[in-house]
């Protein structure tokens, strides 16, 4: 075979190998506007990433971030001694939403609650342990815990970007809310009362579509959920 015959051949495979490749492309790219066109799918938003944190339970046992793992976990931010509506309100939905867990197709992934107490000086072990009681919590899935105020500080307010503040007469001042964060560690969900009023039948749908999520992540059907990502297809 000549040079310029071999050259023409190299060529010639070159371009059949980058037809092939844009071919793919775009049969990609056609089945992922189908997928998302005829079969709409809905996502939560990929908000930011919660933060770390290591605080002590009620049993007076260590809890870390990383014990929550590849979980679903729902947390919110309150304190025992709370005798205001809005702190019954969101004990009430985190013990509704525990009852009714069932309802929430998640296969194999748990789903964990954490209740953070940002009043450490009243809120002891006992004092947590007493309050989950209280509310008749299955602590085997729901952890109550605090820790050092400081850390606290930097981890609802900086980490989970939840305000609250003491009052002057030893009370506390606080955005009613509870967070969603998904097996990744990642913010999937902020629910505050005072912004709309918090449904636990939402909740159910959102932790369903969290599994059916991630029952996806591998194979094709992830990129029908990366491009309802991309063209915020949100809840």
């Amino acid at each position: 075979m000549s040079e310029d015959a071999e050259r023409t051949s190299v060529r010639q495979k070159i371009i059949s190998w980058q037809g092939l490749v844009i071919g793919v492309i775009i049969l990609l790219l056609i089945g992922v506007t189908a997928f998302v066109i005829f079969q709409p799918i809905k996502v939560l938003q990929r908000m930011y990433l919660a933060p770390g944190y290591a605080l002590t339970d009620q049993n007076g046992d260590r809890l870390t971030n990383e014990d929550m793992r590849g979980h679903f976990v729902m947390y919110n931010f309150t304190y025992s001694g709370c005798r205001e509506p809005e702190c019954q309100q969101l004990d009430l939905v985190m013990k509704e939403l525990q009852d009714r867990l069932d309802e929430a197709e998640t296969a194999d992934t748990p789903v964990s609650f954490v209740t953070i107490s940002f009043d450490p000086e009243h809120d002891t072990p006992d004092v947590l342990r007493a309050y989950a009681e209280e509310l008749g919590a299955d602590t085997s899935q729901w952890s109550f815990v605090t820790g050092d105020p400081t850390r606290l500080k930097y981890i609802i307010g900086s980490g989970f970007s939840v305000y609250y503040d003491q009052k002057e007469d030893g009370s506390w001042q606080f955005s009613p809310t509870m967070v969603l964060v998904d097996g990744w560690g990642i913010v999937r969900a902020i629910y505050n009362a005072r912004q709309r009023p918090i449904n636990v039948d939402n909740m159910i749908e959102h932790l369903t579509g969290l599994q059916e999520e991630v029952a996806a992540s591998d194979g094709v059907g992830k990129l029908g959920y990366e491009a309802a990502h991309l063209f915020l297809c949100y809840y």
